[in-house]
């Protein structure tokens, strides 16, 4: 693949070249057309790993998206463009630990390998070691539903990293459940294995607390609603984030930067 550096931008396809966008990516990209019509890759036995590799790549790719729908409503402040991506990845590094199914057909297990998925952080550009330094203790229930986020009195000066303009700051405490996926042989496509549990979710917020005063204790509980039963196919995604704010007249306004979240611990 080609980048563009000249003084001509433009997309679509000129003669056998064809011009895009990457998105996430500056500049402009060319690359040849052509290639298998998509009969033969669904078809031709030539192209059964490829078959095989798009089948696995679907799961991840369905795996990544409910870790992104259990964490929705922080998403559009807290994730980067290429959030997506990096998440499917991960989950095929999962998928790729599976050795008890053909090729094709593997599960994607986070309940097995949860440490590929622990420390992620949403924002490959504003990490949340980087934005929040403070001591903190996360203390999962024994029944996996719920979880408390412990946040000692710290000063924001000495322990956040504070974009400028921001006045106010809020500590998130949020729980989503993340299903373990597997290859249906009857549908061929594939599904979470506790498809009730699956993206259930809660997301708490602490008071909007100034950034040039000393915190009182931060006590956040996120509990699942309904009181489910969680198995053994599902882990409990527990991350922590952090959202700066700026105070004008009694309405608080969200930063576009400087937003950090991570998926701290699993259980």
């Amino acid at each position: 693949m080609a980048r563009q550096k000249g003084p001509l931008k433009y997309v679509g396809t000129l003669g056998d070249i064809r011009h895009f966008k990457i998105k996430g990516n500056e500049g402009y990209f060319a690359g040849l057309t052509g290639g298998p019509t998509a009969e033969q890759i669904a078809t031709d036995p030539a192209f059964q790993r490829t078959r095989e590799n798009m089948n696995e790549f679907g799961g991840c790719a369905m795996a990544g998206k409910s870790v992104r729908v259990g964490l929705a409503s922080l998403m559009k402040n807290m994730a980067d463009s290429q959030v997506t991506g990096r998440l499917t990845a991960i989950m095929k590094k999962i998928n790729l630990e599976d050795g008890s199914e053909a090729r094709g057909k593997r599960a994607v297990l986070i309940s097995a390998v949860p440490n590929y998925l622990k420390g992620f952080d949403f924002n490959r550009f504003t990490s949340f070691n980087g934005a929040f330094n403070a001591p903190f203790t996360i203390t999962p229930a024994g029944t996996r539903d719920s979880s408390t986020l412990d946040v000692p009195a710290f000063n924001p000066l000495n322990y956040l990293n504070i974009p400028a303009g921001a006045t106010h700051f809020r500590i998130i405490n949020a729980i989503s459940v993340l299903s373990d996926y597997e290859f249906n042989t009857t549908t061929k496509v594939y599904e979470p294995k506790e498809a009730s549990l699956n993206e259930l979710k809660d997301v708490q917020y602490s008071a909007y607390l100034p950034v040039d005063s000393v915190t009182s204790l931060v006590s956040l509980v996120a509990t699942l609603p309904g009181s489910p039963t969680m198995t053994t196919d599902v882990s409990v995604l527990n991350s922590i984030g952090i959202e700066f704010y700026q105070e004008v007249g009694s309405n608080y306004y969200v930063f576009a930067q400087g937003n950090a979240l991570k998926i701290s611990e699993i259980f």
